[in-house]
């Protein structure tokens, strides 16, 4: 069934999550359902700082009067018994883009989705689901999705069932999120919720969103344990809309117990569809806040936090009573920083995260690219193989998870991904890369003026900015004018509050500086629809040392249904060419080039790759050409680049359908002082062995 990738080419931390595949020995195969079911929960506007583990539990034992804390228990518990990710960032410190990262597996320097472009159709290319569902996934969405396109309706182009998913249901246009009420519309008006294609919000009376979407996804995996498919695992891609902006309340206490005979419960009855379907809509605070000497703004927003923990623990309960929790992952994460929140009527004071810190110990909220705004309260869950209590300190970010949750079912992740799979770091196993850690963002206006963070970062112009982090330090620019536009560099281990800018000193800092420089332009690409100052500053070259001309390539074996990333997989036979073309190829399905182009002066090129099938160009990082999703074979694409003369490292993926005599590649190159050409045999370097 599942024929993507010969699984003795994997690492020995893969062999946790083995398919039944085509060509492993019996001895080494799996039971199908070995592969982890995997629920991907995602909240809108969390702060790091609103959970307990990360940063509540530090207020609550300095117990100071002028410092409420929120309660967090079902997610601290779920951090006591698997990994806590404390280095985690957000692809984009917004919505729209961050989630287009999440979904795609690539940083806001390649998604087709940029800024505050919401509602815009997600890339027909890779997905988290269609992947998953090429290694044999049921595959379901529900809550918030926001990346369908727009005047679509019903048939939006970029549906989530027109993006690998088998099942939807919730919200499908990103405003309808600021009501979480949808067919009351207490503040915002009345919003649609799509069950797949159909619109179906009339018969959902007084349902808050946290708990309808919770009681779906309860509902989903009970059928889908009882049913026929139930030896087939599952991923679950679950969205909430809260605590993001109205901060409507819920209509009761959260229901007792949890799991299968207990707390939320799909009821499927028009006008009752859930056990929480009745009271008054907008009405319940928690008790734990109901008494607290404070605004009811900000006892609306902790009640809405605890709602998220008690839904999620609801949810875990759910796995144990299935029996399926030890063969599920969880992850729990948010999308960006906390937000101002200014939804409720004038009554009410707006939220701002200062009242519990919502940032935690950083500066920086939604819409910023300081740490506030990017780090993530990222809590992994998989008992039994990730050791409870642990914590993953490395530096990572959202778009890892295309290759984690590739890894873990067993299979090779798109070559496209940027990201890396965390599944060593969470298992505790060697071989753990380094992710790239890279976040660009336009917005207008300025940073807030809260006394709890830094002065020189209060009421900054935003505008163009960018992140990136290497290593402990991270480089942060707003309002960039230019490549050339210094960074603010901060130690964010020894100073999260970003307090101490360390440009400017001498020695090993000032040479960061420019790495950082250089860097930033060699990862991404530009898009038309999100342009920067920097979209046409020449890319730097490499330094390299001890090269000789030629090509590197290496050559794999396995049955692909996209150019795999390679990197777990083991080399079937390596080679030297003198040139990419037809003669480099070998009978091997997989076939990388890779080492340097020698860029002959400063300019504008223009880069044209033809292939009989699947093929992809990376110079740098920065994927140039892709023609991997959807292409046909025989067309040329093209990708223009500005570069400096000198080195600049390449790779050239190529994944072959066809018998060696039919098999074409063809890489030509126009530039300042050449015609379009085949890029010659002296531009050709690779390292010395």
């Amino acid at each position: 069934m599942l024929d993507l990738i010969n699984s003795n080419r994997l690492k020995t931390y893969a062999l946790l999550a083995v398919a039944a595949l085509a060509g492993v020995p019996a001895a080494a195969q799996k039971k199908q359902n070995a592969r982890p079911n995997i629920i991907f929960i995602l909240t809108d506007d969390l702060g790091y700082g609103d959970l307990g583990v990360f940063f509540q539990q530090q207020r609550a034992q300095a117990n100071r009067q002028n410092e409420p804390w929120e309660l967090t228990p079902n997610l601290d518990q779920l951090a006591a018994g698997g990994a806590i990710l404390p280095q985690s960032y957000s692809a984009a410190p917004v919505c729209a883009p961050s989630r287009a990262s999440i979904m795609l597996g690539v940083s806001q320097g390649h998604a087709n989705v940029r800024d505050n472009q919401f509602d815009k159709a997600l890339e027909d290319n890779y997905t988290l689901a269609n992947v998953l569902k090429q290694a044999g996934y049921q595959t379901t969405a529900i809550g918030k999705w926001g990346l369908q396109g727009v005047n679509e309706k019903p048939d939006w182009p970029a549906h989530p069932l027109k993006r690998g998913f088998d099942d939807y249901f919730g919200y499908m246009r990103h405003s309808d999120g600021h009501e979480h009420y949808p067919k009351e519309g207490v503040y915002r008006g009345k919003k649609e919720i799509w069950d797949n294609y159909t619109e179906k919000s009339k018969d959902f009376d007084k349902c808050y969103t946290g708990d309808l979407w919770t009681a779906a996804a309860k509902n989903w995996i009970i059928k889908h344990q009882r049913s026929k498919k139930a030896d087939q695992p599952f991923f679950m891609y679950l969205a909430y809309d809260t605590p993001h902006a109205v901060l409507e309340l819920p209509t009761q206490a959260y229901p007792e117990g949890g799991g299968l005979n207990g707390g939320l419960q799909w009821l499927g009855t028009p006008g009752h569809m859930i056990n929480t379907a009745s009271g008054t809509v907008d009405s319940w605070v928690d008790p734990a806040y109901a008494n607290a000497a404070y605004e009811d703004t900000y006892k609306r927003y902790a009640t809405i936090v605890s709602r998220i923990d008690h839904q999620v623990g609801d949810l875990v309960q759910l796995l144990k009573d299935l029996h399926i929790d030890s063969n599920t992952i969880v992850v729990f994460s948010s999308d960006n920083g906390p937000s101002i929140e200014s939804y409720l009527p004038k009554k009410y004071v707006p939220f701002e995260p200062t009242f519990f810190s919502s940032f935690g110990p950083f500066d920086g909220i939604k819409r910023d690219c300081w740490e506030g705004g990017l780090r993530m309260p990222v809590i992994v869950s998989w008992p039994k193989h990730i050791p409870a209590g642990s914590s993953v300190n490395s530096p990572n970010i959202s778009y890892d998870w295309m290759p984690t949750f590739a890894d873990a079912a067993g299979i090779a992740a798109p070559t496209r991904t940027d990201g890396v799979s965390l599944m060593p770091a969470l298992l505790k196993k060697k071989g753990q890369k380094k992710s790239l850690v890279y976040v660009e963002y336009f917005e207008e206006g300025k940073t807030p003026d809260f006394n709890q963070f830094a002065p020189e970062h209060r009421g900054r112009r935003r505008n163009q900015m960018q992140m990136i982090r290497m290593g402990d330090t991270v480089g942060v620019r707003y309002n960039i004018q230019s490549a050339q536009d210094d960074f603010e560099l901060y130690d964010v281990v020894s100073d999260p509050g970003q307090t101490k800018n360390l440009a400017g000193r001498p020695n090993s800092v000032s040479k960061l500086q420019q790495t950082m420089k250089d860097k930033v332009l060699q990862v991404r690409q530009a898009d038309a629809s999100a342009p920067r100052p920097y979209d046409t500053a020449l890319i730097p070259a490499t330094e390299v040392k001890q090269v000789v001309q030629g090509i590197q390539t290496e050559s794999y074996d396995g049955t692909f249904k996209w150019i795999p990333d390679v990197s777990a997989l083991e080399i079937a036979e390596k080679n030297v060419a003198k040139v990419i073309g037809t003669n480099s190829l070998r009978k091997h399905p997989v076939h990388v080039f890779k080492g340097y182009l020698h860029v002959p002066a400063d300019g504008e090129y223009t880069f044209y790759l033809n292939a009989d099938t699947k093929a992809f160009f990376r110079l740098h990082e920065a994927a140039l050409i892709d023609e991997d999703y959807g292409y046909k074979g025989d067309e040329v694409k093209t990708a223009k680049v500005y570069l400096k003369a000198g080195m600049h490292p390449f790779q050239l993926s190529y994944l072959a359908t066809a018998e060696l005599k039919k098999r074409k590649l063809k890489l030509e190159w126009q530039g300042p002082s050449t015609k379009r050409e085949p890029v010659p045999e002296n531009a050709f370097y690779r390292n010395k062995i």
